[in-house]
């Protein structure tokens, strides 16, 4: 009988989430809803050192943002908790001394200048990777070198130890990677990595293995960083003697710069001017800030649709997929091997088709709140009327009035490298008849009105109605491009258009 499948997305809280952390929680998320089986939130805090006030927070509001949401968590606890590895800190040693016990592991009381020393040694020895392990570990002070009286008293006397694993000298250590297929690793290249540390606390290496057993883990879907570890992992089932219920490992592809060189940085975010985290961050005690998706504009499920394809694909030409299309399309076996460059242009593109497929109303929301935010007070039908106009020209909700206030707030300043290019003796003219004519209006004002008009005035003054046109747009909004002229005299109707028209004609005309 098949086991539930059971994954778990297993941050450390030491800074913002970056968004290749938020793409593994993703594929995790996808590939347990795609299975009919449970996600897993566990927070990795075993480095103290490390920990950072706020972390924790910010990973789950992130994931909350986009809708992520965990099956069992520290917020929402299932049977197999503590969610915090903190909080498990007790059960880790038990499992070290077992190791210990069965001659996988052993007692290491080298000091931090013997550790030096040897690695100063083997690196004058030109040894290129100086490391502790099966032939190293033989001139060091531990538990497999000293008598056992001296281990006991030892440890009985308080010396400071870390407990180490035993790596065998010579066995090939097999992993079938979900995504990369086979890795085989000599056991000679590794080393004797610490799992217990002197302060008590485990290391990733142990408590990331204890976790995933007590907790069920049937796949472990993580970074490609973490491949170089995971044939020490695949040892660490065998020692404990789990390997019958050891889960099935996946390697995701690097999240690239946009040139392919290398793996993306905050560092290549500020450069390029874009976030490389899901929300906005600030550490209150260092006072260092990083910018989120979120907070410049993007849409969560637009944000999680990109997401989804960095590194996966559909094996077909749909681009456009809500979360629920996500589990059914998921699979791990469309995962590519290689990176992935990330292409913040791709980002922008899914954020203007998610906000293109959104109700007006929905978005009308945005503008009255942001007009409101600027001091000014707006009715849902106008800021409707404003997305109807501009909504296939902006990436970014808060571009609707930031670009397009003008629709509401009359200009009282003027493009100057439109004027000195279309603003002459024609367009003031037109304008001046125009106004005159709008003045005198009593009819039912729309835009095909409002244009049959402006063309009757450009004919009176027998000049054409395209020499003007920018000239005319300029007048109105005060700048030389922008959505369906007519549409905005429309909605201004004909005193706002014949005022505005006044004050351009008097303003310009003074500048000219």
């Amino acid at each position: 009988m098949s086991r539930e499948v059971r994954v778990r997305f297993a941050p450390s809280p030491t800074g913002p989430l970056h968004i290749g952390g938020v793409r593994t929680a993703l594929y995790n998320y996808l590939f347990a809803k795609k299975n009919g089986g449970k996600f897993l939130l566990r927070i990795e805090d075993t480095d103290q050192t490390r920990f950072v006030p706020g972390a924790e927070d910010y990973i789950k509001d992130s994931l909350e943002w986009l809708g992520i949401t965990a099956d069992e968590s520290p917020w929402n606890p299932g049977d197999v908790g503590p969610y915090r590895q903190s909080e498990r800190k007790a059960d880790y040693m038990q499992y070290a001394l077992d190791l210990v016990e069965k001659g996988h592991a052993y007692y290491a009381f080298d000091t931090s200048e013997e550790l030096e020393a040897m690695r100063e040694r083997l690196t004058a020895a030109r040894v290129v990777q100086p490391q502790y392990n099966s032939i190293t570990r033989t001139q060091m002070k531990n538990s497999l070198t000293l008598s056992e009286e001296e281990v006991k008293e030892r440890l009985a006397s308080g010396d400071p130890y870390v407990i180490r694993v035993k790596i065998p000298r010579k066995e090939e250590v097999r992993l079938n990677d979900m995504i990369r297929g086979w890795v085989m690793v000599h056991s000679s290249t590794l080393d004797d990595k610490v799992l217990m540390k002197s302060d008590g606390m485990p290391t990733y290496h142990l408590a990331n293995i204890v976790d995933d057993h007590l907790m069920e883990i049937t796949h472990v879907i993580r970074g490609e960083e973490w491949l170089p570890s995971a044939p020490l992992h695949v040892l660490l089932y065998k020692f404990f003697g789990w390997e019958s219920t050891m889960p099935q490992f996946a390697h995701l592809p690097l999240l690239l710069k946009p040139d392919g060189n290398g793996k993306l940085s905050k560092r290549d975010g500020d450069k390029l001017g874009f976030p490389v985290f899901p929300l906005n961050w600030e550490n209150k005690a260092t006072g260092e800030t990083a910018a989120g998706f979120r907070e410049q504009g993007y849409l969560p499920d637009a944000f999680l649709n990109f997401l989804a394809f960095l590194g996966w694909n559909p094996g077909n030409d749909q681009e456009i997929f809500s979360k629920e299309e996500l589990v059914e399309a998921f699979s791990i076996e469309r995962i590519g091997k290689s990176g992935t460059k990330f292409d913040i242009a791709k980002a922008k593109w899914y954020n203007e088709q998610y906000l293109r497929s959104k109700p007006d109303s929905e978005l009308a929301e945005f503008v009255a709140a942001d007009a409101k935010s600027s001091g000014t007070e707006i009715s849902p039908e106008l800021a409707e009327n404003i997305v109807r106009l501009t909504k296939e020209r902006v990436t970014f909700p808060s571009e609707f009035w930031k670009d397009y206030q003008y629709i509401v707030i009359a200009p009282d300043s003027f493009d100057e490298q439109v004027a000195s290019k279309k603003w002459n003796e024609d367009a003031v003219k037109v304008l001046t008849h125009y106004a005159g004519v709008l003045d005198n209006f009593s009819g039912t004002f729309d835009a095909e009105t409002a244009k049959t008009l402006l063309g009757e005035s450009a004919e009176a003054e027998e000049i054409k109605l395209g020499k003007v046109m920018q000239a005319v747009r300029l007048a109105v909004t005060g700048v030389g491009g922008g959505p369906d002229l007519m549409e905005i005299f429309a909605i201004l109707g004909t005193a706002e258009v014949a005022k505005r028209i006044r004050f351009a004609l008097d303003t310009l005309s003074i500048a000219g």
